[in-house]
C-alpha cells in the first residue's frame, strides 16, 4: 500500500474546501430522498449483502462528490479527465473497503499521491485516504497498522514536497486528519471487540441458564416418575390382592369378601387423591390447583393398617427420640416404607414384616425386613384376608424399578442404603426362613 494522502488545498487555500462541504451537503440531501421501500429492501438483504451496498453507495457518492468539486476549477486543470479519473478513483474503491481494506488503501493512497504528483491544484478534500486509513486500523492485525502508519508517514512527506504545497499548515492538517482516523480505526475495533465479548459472555450464560433450566426439569421428571411408581405401585398392588382375596371368598365367605372390596374401594380412592396432588403441580398456570401437603412419616400408619388389611402382619418399632425431619428427608423415609412393604406384597410371600424406626443425633435409620416365604402350616397369613398366595404372582409382576427408586431418593438426600437377603431374618421372632432387609440411612436435616 502506497502513501494514502495528499494536499488539501493545492493552488487556493480554502476556497476547494468550503465548495467541497457544500458538494457534500447538497449530495446528501439527494440521499435522504431515497425513496423508503428502497431501503427496506436494501435493509431484508443478509448482511454482508447490506455492507457492500452501504459501502458502495458511499464510494459513489465520495467520487461524486470529489469530481463535481473540480468542475469549477476545469480551466486551470490539464488534462481535465486525468484529474476526474484520480479524484473518482479515491472514492469508487470504497466499495469493496471492508473485504479488502489493504487493496482498497493502496489504490486509493497511490491516487492522490499521484494526483499531487502530477501538480493538480484545488486538491478535494483527502476523505477517501481518511476512510481507508480508517478501514485498516480498524479490520487488519498490528503488522498491517504499523506498514500503514510508515506508508501515511511517506505520503505524506512525498505529496507536501509537490509543487504548490508549500504551506507550513499543509502537513499538520494531514497529521490531524490521519490521526483521528487512526483513534478512530482504533476505537471502533476496541468498541466491536467489548461488543463481541459481551455477546460471547451473554450466550454462554444463556447456555447455562438453558443447560440449568433442562437439569432442573430432568430432575422434576424423575421426581415425578418416582412419586407416580410410588403412588401407583402401592395402592394397586393393594387393590390386587385384596380382589384376589374377595374372589377367592366367594361365594363361601361374603362378610370377608365384603370387606375386601371395601378395603378396594377406600385404597381407590386413596390412590386418587394422591394421584390428584401430584398431578395438580402440572396443570396450567391458569387452572386451579388441588393439592394437599406432601406424604410424611406421620401418615405411616394408614400405610401400615392397609398393608395389614391384605393379610400380612406388619410390625412397627421406633428407637430413640422422633425430631423434625426435613421435608424431603421426611418423605423419602414414608416412601421407602411404603415401598418396601409393596415389594413385599408383590414378590416375597411373606407373612410378617417388621417395620423399625431409629432416631440418633442427625440421623434417621429405616429398616424393612419380611421374614421370607412361610413354611406350609396353619397360622400364615393370619387375619380378616386369607393368604395371598392364589394367583398373586402374575397379577403384581412389575418392572421391577422398586428398589432402584428407592436408590435414587436416598442418594438425593445424601444417605446410604443396605438392601439384600437376611438369614434367619433378625428382628422378626418366630421367622423360619431367610428373608429380605431394606436399611437406609438418612441424615435428619
Amino acid at each position: 500500500m502506497v502513501a494514502v494522502t495528499g494536499s488539501v488545498s493545492g493552488g487556493i487555500p480554502g476556497r476547494p474546501a468550503r465548495r467541497t462541504i457544500g458538494v457534500v451537503n447538497r449530495v446528501a440531501a439527494l440521499l435522504g430522498r431515497i425513496p423508503q421501500p428502497l431501503a427496506a429492501r436494501v435493509a431484508a438483504l443478509p448482511p454482508r449483502r447490506q455492507e457492500l451496498m452501504q459501502d458502495l453507495g458511499l464510494g459513489v457518492a465520495l467520487a461524486i462528490v470529489n469530481v463535481v468539486s473540480l468542475l469549477p476549477y476545469r480551466a486551470q486543470l490539464h488534462p481535465l479527465w486525468l484529474a476526474l479519473v484520480l479524484v473518482a478513483a479515491q472514492g469508487i474503491p470504497l466499495a469493496w473497503r471492508r473485504s479488502r481494506p489493504v487493496g482498497v488503501g493502496f489504490v486509493i493512497g497511490a491516487a492522490r499521491v499521484a494526483y499531487d504528483q502530477l501538480g493538480f491544484g484545488f486538491a478535494p478534500f483527502p476523505l477517501g485516504p481518511a476512510i481507508a486509513v480508517y478501514t485498516v486500523f480498524d479490520r487488519r492485525g498490528p503488522l498491517w497498522r504499523w506498514i500503514t502508519g510508515l506508508l501515511v508517514a511517506v505520503g505524506i512527506a512525498v505529496s507536501d514536497a509537490s509543487p504548490g504545497h508549500a504551506q507550513p499548515y499543509d502537513t499538520i492538517f494531514q497529521v490531524m486528519i490521519f490521526l483521528s482516523a487512526v483513534a478512530a480505526g482504533l476505537l471502533s475495533r476496541a468498541m466491536r471487540a467489548s461488543v463481541q465479548a459481551a455477546q460471547s459472555r451473554a450466550d454462554r450464560a444463556e447456555a447455562e441458564l438453558d443447560r440449568q433450566s433442562s437439569q432442573a426439569a430432568e430432575r422434576e421428571r424423575i421426581r415425578i416418575a418416582r412419586e407416580l411408581h410410588d403412588v401407583v405401585a402401592h395402592h394397586v398392588s393393594l387393590i390386587a390382592v385384596q380382589a384376589e382375596a374377595a374372589s377367592s371368598l366367594l361365594p363361601g365367605r361374603p362378610d370377608q369378601a365384603r370387606r375386601s372390596v371395601e378395603v378396594i374401594g377406600d385404597t381407590a380412592r386413596q390412590a386418587l387423591t394422591e394421584l390428584r396432588r401430584l398431578l395438580g403441580v402440572l396443570r396450567r398456570p391458569s387452572a386451579r390447583l388441588e393439592t394437599a401437603p406432601s406424604a410424611s412419616l406421620g401418615e405411616l400408619g394408614d400405610v401400615l393398617d392397609q398393608v395389614r388389611g391384605t393379610g400380612l402382619r406388619v410390625d412397627f418399632e421406633v428407637e430413640g427420640t422422633p425430631v423434625a425431619l426435613a421435608p424431603g428427608v421426611d418423605l423419602t423415609a414414608y416412601r421407602i416404607v411404603q415401598e418396601a412393604l409393596t415389594n413385599t406384597i408383590r414378590h416375597a410371600n411373606a407373612s410378617r414384616a417388621a417395620v423399625r424406626l431409629c432416631y440418633e443425633p442427625g440421623y434417621i435409620t429405616v429398616s424393612v425386613t419380611d421374614s421370607g416365604r412361610p413354611s406350609p402350616g396353619p397360622g400364615n397369613g393370619a387375619g380378616a384376608v386369607p393368604p395371598r398366595t392364589a394367583g398373586a404372582g402374575p397379577l403384581l409382576a412389575g418392572a421391577g424399578l422398586g428398589l432402584a427408586g428407592i436408590a435414587e431418593r436416598v442418594a438425593s438426600c445424601g444417605g446410604s442404603l443396605t438392601v439384600g437377603p437376611v438369614p434367619g431374618t433378625p428382628g422378626i421372632p418366630g421367622a423360619q426362613a431367610d428373608g429380605f432387609a431394606v436399611t437406609a440411612r438418612l441424615p435428619s436435616r
